[in-house]
């Protein structure tokens, strides 16, 4: 019963995935990102039918393995444009450090300034990191990584959806400056989403991304025990 229930599960994913890119091909409003779309099916799906998350992730898992190898995938396009990497290595730097810095500081200060319980304060704050690095920091510095994955995807899905928005509210067009702000706001998720402008945009995010969670992982530790003290 446990291999069906994992085949199907897998099978689920992977359709529901694909309808929602199909959707979304056809009609690009920023609330029908497939990421959006089809994580709303299965949760209705699993509701309708009285199943628990426990039955879901017997398949759920086996699409999450892939989650580390689909991140070191965002290497290739790195390669591809080395050079435009090189040419504005600066100016990616200082963004990296500003925007990880900002996101950082404001998560752990908005969850002081609230008065909310310190585990969760602790598994906010590695918010804008990739899942995987997110889900390890959280560990070490005490925090919930389950919540943090929650936060993370709220993260990655929000700036996907409202990226683009802002994007064209402030008439920004630069290949380099698109990358970055979905790179270090959005992670993975805003990588994809980079992915659509053009892979100058996909390469930026990924080393945005990438930077971005090394200095995270970096400064978090230093900053928790800065406010223990």
């Amino acid at each position: 019963m446990k291999d069906f229930e994992t085949i199907f599960f897998i099978v689920l994913t992977i359709l529901c995935y694909l309808g929602a890119k199909k959707l979304y091909s056809k009609f690009t409003y920023a609330l029908l990102i497939p990421i959006v779309t089809s994580t709303s099916v299965i949760i209705l799906f699993l509701v309708n039918f009285h199943l628990s998350y426990k039955n879901y992730i017997l398949g759920g898992k086996w699409i999450n393995m892939l989650l580390g190898p689909a991140v070191v995938s965002f290497a290739y396009p790195l390669f591809e444009h080395r050079a435009t990497l090189k040419k504005h290595s600066l100016s990616i730097l200082i963004s990296v450090f500003a925007g990880t810095t900002i996101g950082l500081f404001s998560g752990v200060y908005f969850s002081i300034w609230f008065g909310l319980k310190e585990v969760i304060m602790l598994s906010l704050a590695a918010k804008s990191v990739t899942t995987p690095l997110a889900m390890g920091i959280t560990s070490i510095i005490g925090g919930i990584p389950s919540l943090t994955v929650v936060y993370v995807m709220v993260a990655g899905i929000s700036g996907s959806m409202f990226g683009p928005i802002l994007l064209s509210l402030f008439k920004i067009d630069h290949p380099v400056v698109i990358g970055l702000s979905y790179g270090i706001a959005s992670h993975g998720v805003g990588t994809a989403k980079a992915a659509e402008y053009g892979k100058i945009e996909q390469a930026i995010s990924s080393i945005a991304m990438t930077l971005s969670a090394i200095l995270a992982s970096l400064l978090i530790p230093f900053l928790m025990h800065l406010i223990g003290k």
